[in-house]
């Protein structure tokens, strides 16, 4: 039930770059069932941003690893030299 709570509450969240670059906005996370915490979130890149067609060349979802979050408020803040 929370993991659900916690993806609504993500839902269409703009992604950033710690420089401040748009990457996205999430769409979807990958949960480990054993641990029930969130491995990777899955976003919709950017079709406009620059960043976002360097980690996604050909446009589809982008699969960001947990690790490289560094803060989820307004935004969830990514550091790019960990994916």
């Amino acid at each position: 039930m929370v993991k659900y709570v916690i993806a609504r509450q993500l839902m269409g969240k703009r992604v950033l770059s710690l420089s401040g670059y748009d990457i996205g906005k999430f769409i979807d996370a990958e949960v480990n069932s054993v641990t029930g915490r969130i491995s990777t979130l899955i976003l919709e890149p950017d079709v406009t941003s620059a960043l976002a067609k360097k980690l996604s060349p050909d446009g589809t979802e982008l699969k960001v690893p947990y690790s490289a979050i560094t803060s989820v408020a307004d935004y969830i803040v990514v550091d790019t030299r960990n994916m």
